[in-house]
């Protein structure tokens, strides 16, 4: 059971929050701060290919495999066999499920043209059906996918509106929490207007196409009794499910280290205080094209990599066989750690898929390598799959993520304002922690690579511009020769 602390005050002590009852689905109790109500109905509405009855059957299959709650799935349009076949190809073994009573799938069929032709109709007959089978399993949630072909056969509006009231109220006072699923109306969320008014929750599920990409998006309409996220958040369909992605952490709480790692150019680490970064910290190394970004990021990665800790690197614009054999010219062999099991180069273009997806794919192989550290190259190439604003959500979304895992990350970027700018392409400036800026100067007849620290919060570090060298040894920094005064 959530709480929540009364305001000073108050008289002191802890009050009792809402009931909830965890979904198990990815992002979604983030969201909803523990989970759906517990005993009491959720609407999920949407239009049609939004992931309504996927999102309604995960709630089930994660409560009978997560939380020993079995769950009813009453079907009003899809049989129990389409259904298996359905969910199989995401993962969920409904066959094992119903034969080890952790679900029961009930496939209602409600022809209009019956109704019409008797005249009768009323739900005392389903209120029984689904009472047998709620007690069949002693099932804690019910799914009623989807409430327009229920309540097909009324076409009396004030009937229609009475029999909902009542439907709602018999499974509240059934205690048992239950998703409900209802097609988007017209001019209100759904086409009768009155389950919004009456379910405890709303969800409403979006898929809509801006510039030729896809997205689905999340957003809680309305939750009695709780506090929960406000905003659209993405999600995703994957191979696993559902996964909704919060804009950030609802909270800045993730905890910091103290501890410092080497940045693999021992100038560098002189410039940040003879120490290197922050373990758990954003890096952000921004510049021209050609200013070393790559190669200062594999630079890092090979020197995690020589202290035996993994690294993933995630390749926005290079394969992995381009890199590898780009780094053997300044002395970095990163073959030796990709056979060690100690790198990870993930390599797709930015044009792949869609923001979402990339993010999906970041927290997957996140999950899968478990890092230290993960370098991404470049965010610039991202904005190819999405306007400037969207790409910087995700990769808020993304470093929020990283940090909170305790995960060190460096993103290289392209400067937006040439050599000198103060922004980048993407603009996540703010959400570094250390912001190193790569830059291309030209003197006499040579183009001289510089490095400046513009900010690295925390810690001492130098102001000083000074010369960042691309040798056969990988990358050096030295402090830049005074200029000869002209001779009078």
């Amino acid at each position: 059971m959530a709480k929540s602390k009364i305001g000073a005050g108050g008289g002191g002590g802890a009050r009792p929050g809402l009931p909830k009852c965890l979904t198990g689905i990815k992002g979604l109790d983030e969201v909803t701060f523990g989970g759906l109500p517990k005993g009491r109905p959720t609407l999920v509405c949407g239009g049609p290919g939004c992931g309504k009855t996927l999102l309604a059957m995960e709630f089930l299959c994660r409560g009978a495999l997560e939380y020993n709650e079995p769950g009813v799935f009453m079907a009003f349009e899809e049989k129990e066999q389409d259904l298996v076949e359905n969910f199989s190809s995401l993962g969920f073994d409904l066959k094992s499920l119903i034969k080890h009573k952790k679900l029961a799938i009930d496939y209602v069929h409600i022809e209009r043209s019956e109704i019409e032709e008797t005249g009768e109709y009323d739900l005392e007959g389903l209120f029984v059906r689904l009472a047998g089978a709620i007690d069949s399993i002693g099932a804690k949630r019910v799914v009623l996918d989807t409430i327009e072909a229920l309540f097909s056969g009324f076409s009396n509006e004030p009937i229609l509106r009475a029999e909902l009231r009542r439907l709602f109220r018999w499974l509240k006072d059934k205690r048992i929490t239950a998703i409900i699923t209802g097609e988007k109306g017209e001019l209100l969320l759904t086409k009768h207007g009155l389950e919004e008014y009456v379910a405890d929750c709303v969800i409403f599920l979006d898929h809509r196409t801006i510039d030729q990409i896809a997205t689905r998006r999340l957003k809680i309409i309305k939750y009695r009794g709780s506090k929960h996220g406000t905003n659209e958040f993405p999600f995703l369909i994957g191979e696993n499910g559902i996964s909704v992605f919060p804009m950030t952490s609802l909270f800045l709480n993730n905890c910091v280290s103290s501890e410092r790692m080497s940045s693999g150019i021992e100038g560098l680490d002189g410039m940040l205080g003879d120490k290197g970064y922050f373990r758990g910290s954003t890096i952000l190394v921004s510049g021209a094209a050609g200013s070393g970004k790559t190669s200062f990021g594999l630079q890092f990665v090979d020197s995690v990599c020589k202290a035996g800790e993994r690294a993933l690197f995630l390749a926005l614009e290079e394969s992995e066989c381009q890199l590898v054999r780009n780094m053997k010219s300044i002395g970095i062999d990163l073959e030796q750690w990709i056979n060690g099991g100690l790198l990870r180069i993930d390599a797709n273009r930015a044009t792949l898929c869609g923001l979402e997806m990339h993010l999906v794919m970041a927290h997957k192989a996140v999950e899968e390598f478990k890092p230290t550290v993960v370098v991404i190259d470049p965010i610039t190439t991202l904005m190819g799959s999405g306007v400037q604003d969207e790409a910087k959500a995700m990769m808020a979304r993304l470093l929020d993520f990283l940090k909170t895992e305790g995960i060190t990350v460096l993103v290289t970027d392209l400067s937006l304002l040439g050599d000198h700018g103060d922004s980048t392409e993407i603009g996540i400036s703010s959400l570094s922690d250390t912001w190193i800026r790569l830059t291309m100067e030209t003197q006499t007849h040579k183009r001289m690579r510089r490095i400046s620290i513009l900010k690295s919060r925390g810690m001492k570090h130098a102001y000083e511009t000074k010369d960042l060298l691309i040798t056969d040894k990988g990358l050096e920094i030295k402090d830049i020769p005074r200029r000869r005064k002209d001779s009078k």
